[in-house]
């Protein structure tokens, strides 16, 4: 065998060896930052153009209670999610749903009453403030109300 045909058997061996790698770098995706289940039903979209008073419609109570929060990445003051109160049903909670400490989304986990990010294991209480980092800084929040059946929420 000739020193150029063994070089080139070599080359197509590395090759070969390495097309497995780069053809499964290829099929995977990056891990999910999906802030609910995924469901089979595609959930209507609101305008979230503010009214005069400043309020604008994220959601509906139906769907509210349905999943137990509202997201809405498309909010005009940022992403929002908004949760009905733990401690009084009545009334809602707002936050914004980007953590404070590298901003990956957070989700809402009602058996343990907590906002949780997954990315750094940050956690808020319901009211957004921190109880465990490494996020320092408390969720945004956001006042929220129910006007009919819609979910409202405003900027503060």
């Amino acid at each position: 065998m000739k020193r150029r045909q063994f070089s080139q058997w070599v080359s197509l061996g590395v090759i070969a060896s390495s097309l497995p790698v780069a053809i499964a770098a290829c099929q995977s995706s990056p891990p999910s930052m999906s802030d609910s289940p995924s469901s089979s039903s595609p959930s209507p979209t609101f305008d979230s153009t503010p009214r005069e008073d400043g309020f604008a419609a994220v959601g509906t109570v139906a769907q509210l209670d349905e999943k137990g929060f509202i997201s809405d990445k498309a909010f005009f003051a940022g992403s929002v999610l908004v949760i009905r109160d733990p401690n009084d049903a009545s009334s809602l909670l707002a936050v914004d749903s980007l953590c404070t400490h590298q901003a990956c989304s957070v989700t809402w986990e009602s058996d343990e009453s907590i906002f949780d990010c997954r990315c750094h294991g940050s956690t808020f209480s319901a009211d957004g403030s921190v109880i465990n980092g490494p996020a320092q800084t408390p969720l945004g929040t956001f006042e929220a109300i129910i006007d009919g059946d819609l979910v409202l929420v405003k900027a503060v």
